[in-house]
């Protein structure tokens, strides 16, 4: 391209061109050729100049049409993006050129076709408006008054788009919302408004009034231009130091008035107060004893009325408890019938069995006797008959208590017991009866078992 360039600029210039050097490296002039001295010297002697061949080729031209297309495409695209990216809070409003359709974006891209589309931007975070010049009474645009006196207010309006307003959405808003609609619209209506009241009531009885007309009438103003009313707030009222000083000692009186006024009314009201309790008292006391008397009169009916069904109950109570104690009364006769017949039956029982234990007990001691006289009398016998027996007896029963009898031998030999015993015949009879006498006992205990 720079070698197309310098050969169109040599045939310009009517100068002699170089031959074109190889491929990517750049024509040089040198000084001769450049000379307008050694051209007259060649004179004729030089070659005539080729001009078909300093002329760019039609592939160069091609080249050179595409590159500035290319070009006047990338400006043009540089200058109007064709995406534009929308940050939170922000309100993108495309216009169609052709049709004059108008669509909203919110957060995020939006595409924008150059000469097709034109894009504006608003933003609905919220903002605020706090005109200076009314700041200050002595500022350059201080309220008025109804007397004709400046004062400062400092006001602050806070604000912002409504996306879902007819105008919002018909694309008609200014660029500078704040300073097109918001501004001519509040210091259009805080001087009107200011303007009716005086400087005292603006300074202390009549400032929520002021705020609540005013908030309310902007309200409407903005909203017929799309745009919210957040809140509006009236702080210090700015008055000249003369005026201001009047004012407060004013302002102090009239609290002073002001606090006597209350003060009467409050023992007004209590005077009132004490007036109404009494007579509030003296009505409850009257409604309590006509109530009271109510009640007293309404128990008497209601026992009058009562008795007339008690006295027949009593009635019938008294001949109930008559007939309860007569039946009581056959009742315990009936029981103390019956109990004096058991005693008698159980009297006559208890007769009888000791009847018949005496019968039994004077059968017994006849029949002891009966059995203790045949007993000595068969003792006697054998007695009489075994003398020896007297002896055995004697020994039977010391036996336990005699470990040893001393005895003397006999004499003729025998057995040293046999002296005892009476010898040897006498030991034979012995035995014999202490025999009998060993089965006389054993049948004499039989017959007492």
């Amino acid at each position: 391209m720079k070698a197309t360039w310098n050969r169109i600029v040599q045939t310009l210039k009517g100068r002699r061109s170089t031959p074109l050097s190889e491929a990517g490296t750049e024509p040089v002039l040198d000084a001769e050729s450049q000379s307008p001295l050694a051209a007259d010297v060649r004179g004729a002697d030089a070659p005539r100049l080729n001009w078909a061949y300093l002329l760019p080729t039609a592939r160069t031209l091609r080249w050179l049409a595409a590159g500035a297309v290319v070009t006047a495409a990338g400006l043009m695209v540089y200058r109007n993006p064709p995406v534009q990216h929308l940050a939170q809070g922000d309100l993108g409003v495309r216009l169609n050129q052709f049709t004059g359709a108008v669509s909203l974006w919110r957060d995020g891209s939006v595409w924008v076709v150059p000469g097709l589309h034109t894009v504006r931007v608003f933003s609905l975070r919220d903002q605020s408006y706090r005109p200076e010049a009314m700041r200050q009474a002595t500022g350059s645009a201080p309220l008025q008054s109804v007397e004709g006196l400046s004062l400062g207010l400092d006001l602050s309006v806070r604000y912002a788009l409504d996306p879902n307003s007819p105008a919002v959405k018909a694309g008609n808003l200014p660029d500078n919302v704040g300073a097109d609609i918001v501004e001519p619209a509040v210091q259009g209506l805080v001087y009107k408004v200011f303007a009716r009241y005086t400087v005292r009531e603006i300074f202390s009885s009549k400032r929520a009034e002021i705020s609540q007309i005013i908030e309310t009438e902007l309200r409407a103003r903005l909203a017929a231009d799309g745009v919210t009313l957040r809140s509006l707030q009236i702080g210090k009222v700015d008055l000249p130091a003369e005026y201001r000083r009047g004012m407060d000692s004013l302002l102090a009186e009239e609290l002073a008035s002001e606090k006597m006024r209350y003060t009467l009314e409050l023992k007004d009201k209590r005077v009132r107060e004490t007036e109404l309790d009494a007579n509030a008292d003296k009505v409850r006391r009257e409604v309590a004893a006509e109530a009271a008397a109510r009640e007293q009169v309404i128990a008497a009916k209601a026992q009058e009325e009562a008795m007339k069904h008690v006295l027949p109950f009593k009635q019938r109570q008294i001949e109930q408890r008559q007939l309860e104690a007569e039946a009581e009364r056959v009742a315990r006769v009936k029981a103390a019938e019956g109990s004096a017949q058991a005693r008698r039956i159980e009297a006559n029982g208890e007769a009888d069995a000791r009847q018949k234990l005496a019968e039994a007990e004077a059968y017994r001691m006849d029949r002891v006797g009966k059995v203790n006289a045949e007993q000595m009398a068969r003792e006697g016998a054998l007695v009489t008959k075994h003398p020896l027996l007297i002896q055995k007896t004697l020994a039977d029963k010391l036996s336990d208590k005699i470990q040893v009898i001393i005895a003397p031998p006999p004499t003729n030999g025998d057995f040293i017991g046999a002296a005892l015993l009476g010898g040897h015949r006498n030991a034979q009879a012995g035995a014999a009866q202490a025999a009998a006498v060993a089965e006389d006992a054993t049948t004499t205990q039989a017959v007492e078992q």
